[in-house]
């Protein structure tokens, strides 16, 4: 197969919040990075220049901890000029009623048990906010161009997949069939959510996947979207604890 027939996508997390640092549910709460977040976004970064990646074309959400982290790694790559599309459909997932609340409180008040359900659940939803609570996206400025009708008051990551498989099958898919090499930061539900259809994987399988904060993951795909290669780019050992400390956050403080 000539080389020109692969397609390629490079994912990003970003790194970690002012919320992650506190274990806070955050979904679409606008918090911006802490300095270790911003260093983690750096050297992502710094990692795929080594790595001699390039791109085209960008995505991110509307969310600042995103939006950051992605300007960190073009600034790195000196590729301030490419063009980025932002979109709520690359968004965290909402976590309706839980958004602000301490994951190790919460696991110590409904159980390890029933948050790991709705962290990582596939289809329970987390309470559901009120209407114009001051969480309700319906009443916020960032997504008064949303149809109110596509706004959740909460989600699960079925939710989550339900807006971004369809963004990215008919904006971003085109683009890398068209040969543009294509980088998305963004964050841990929207981006395992395009992981589990990328990767056909079972409700089962992605309730274990976790996605490292601020680390790039190559994906290399045939013509077919066969997915021909998948990595992480940076240290390994720097990789696995990352892993580990997201799968480890929902679980009571010892």
């Amino acid at each position: 197969m000539a080389k020109d027939e692969y397609m390629h996508l490079v994912i990003v997390r970003h790194g970690e919040s002012e919320w992650n640092k506190l274990n806070l549910f955050t979904g679409w709460t606008d918090v911006d990075l802490t300095e270790t977040g911003h260093e983690e976004a750096i050297a992502g970064g710094k990692a795929l220049h080594e790595a001699g990646y390039d791109f085209d074309v960008c995505y991110t959400s509307l969310l600042k901890r995103a939006i950051h982290t992605l300007n960190h790694v073009l600034d790195e790559l000196d590729r301030n000029w490419l063009p980025v599309h932002k979109t709520w459909r690359l968004n965290e997932r909402h976590y309706g009623a839980l958004q602000g609340l301490n994951k190790a409180d919460a696991a110590a008040e409904h159980g390890e048990d029933q948050v790991k359900i709705w962290r990582r659940s596939f289809d329970v939803q987390p309470p559901a906010l009120e209407p114009g609570d001051e969480r309700d996206p319906h009443v916020q400025e960032m997504f008064r161009e949303v149809p109110k009708e596509d706004l959740p008051y909460t989600e699960c990551l079925k939710d989550t997949i339900a807006r971004a498989w369809p963004y990215f099958e008919s904006e971003i898919k085109p683009q890398m069939e068209a040969g543009k090499r294509v980088l998305i930061a963004a964050h841990g539900n929207s981006l395992r959510a395009l992981v589990m259809q990328f990767e056909h994987l079972t409700p089962e399988q992605i309730l274990e996947v976790n996605i490292p904060t601020g680390i790039p993951c190559a994906y290399t795909f045939d013509k077919d979207w066969n997915v021909v290669d998948k990595h992480y780019i940076g240290d390994p050992a720097t990789i696995e604890a990352k892993i580990n400390a997201v799968a480890n956050q929902g679980k009571v403080k010892k």
